[in-house]
């Protein structure tokens, strides 16, 4: 089994990205292969790059594809600690850049016997504390953002913004493994998804939802262009400022979007009554 995940293609977007934002800046080494960080400037913001990348050689064999596994989410967890800790008595606080390329969790039974929910519950709760603490976060999806693997690096950021593209997709689970759950066939699932937003797992679907704040049209996602990266950034920087400007740290704004008026509605009742 472990021979035929390790030959499948796994994606380099994500490596890419980072490649292309973190040019000039100081690469952190202490980490696994998979785990790459970067600390420099985005404009007036200094920032923590972040990106979790497939390693051939990762210990874990689940996770050689870029899945976030066990050392994947303990590593998250430590590298944004550390900005937590270096920053306790700043008063402008460093930003962190997630780029975001994930394919999954990394399912194996050594993962469930190691505790792979701790080590991924371990990276939210350290980038909910920084959100929290006053760092910005942003998020920028350049290629999947899979279940579990998104949660644990991703998901919390103040803000996420996605390329607009058909390789870049938000779900629970892959359409194989969700035909399967709900007893369908994939080309069932897409017809179902195609009037079920929540279900379909095109990017533009996800938008309605209200969690993303930009969707960005470049020439090549794979391998940014030089427009591709200032676009980018220009984008990333300006939503940095915004989030500056904001006097609330929580995620308030993720219920603005088209589809997402019945959840806002659930939240007005259930706090009324709780008053």
């Amino acid at each position: 089994m472990n021979i035929a995940i390790d030959t499948l293609k796994a994606s380099t977007r994500g490596a890419a990205w980072f490649k292309a934002f973190t040019q000039g800046f100081k690469l952190v080494e202490d980490f696994p292969a998979s785990v790459l960080v970067a600390d420099g400037q985005l404009g007036q913001q200094a920032v923590r790059v972040i990106a979790v990348v497939p390693d051939s050689n990762n210990l874990f064999p689940r996770a050689r594809q870029g899945e976030v596994g066990l050392l994947e989410g303990w590593s998250l967890a430590r590298v944004v600690d550390e900005v937590i800790q270096a920053d306790a008595d700043a008063e402008t606080k460093r930003g962190i850049l997630c780029l975001v390329d994930v394919p999954s969790q990394a399912y194996g039974r050594r993962e469930e016997l190691l505790g792979i929910h701790q080590a991924l519950a371990g990276a939210v709760d350290s980038y909910a504390r920084a959100r929290l603490a006053g760092h910005p976060i942003v998020s920028l999806l350049v290629g999947k953002s899979m279940s579990g693997a998104f949660l644990a690096h991703g998901y919390q950021a103040n803000r996420i913004i996605a390329l607009k593209d058909s390789g870049v997709m938000v779900h629970a689970m892959g359409k194989e493994s969700a035909a399967r759950v709900t007893l369908r066939s994939v080309d069932e699932l897409e017809q179902l998804a195609s009037s079920i937003p929540p279900m379909a797992y095109d990017i533009e679907s996800y938008a309605t939802l209200g969690l993303l704040s930009e969707l960005l049209s470049v020439e090549n996602p794979e391998q940014p262009t030089n427009d591709d990266l200032s676009f980018a950034k220009l984008a990333v920087e300006q939503v940095f400022k915004e989030i500056h400007a904001e006097p609330s740290r929580g995620l308030e704004q993720r219920l603005h979007g088209q589809n997402r008026q019945m959840s806002k509605q659930v939240r007005e009742l259930l706090r009324e009554q709780w008053s």
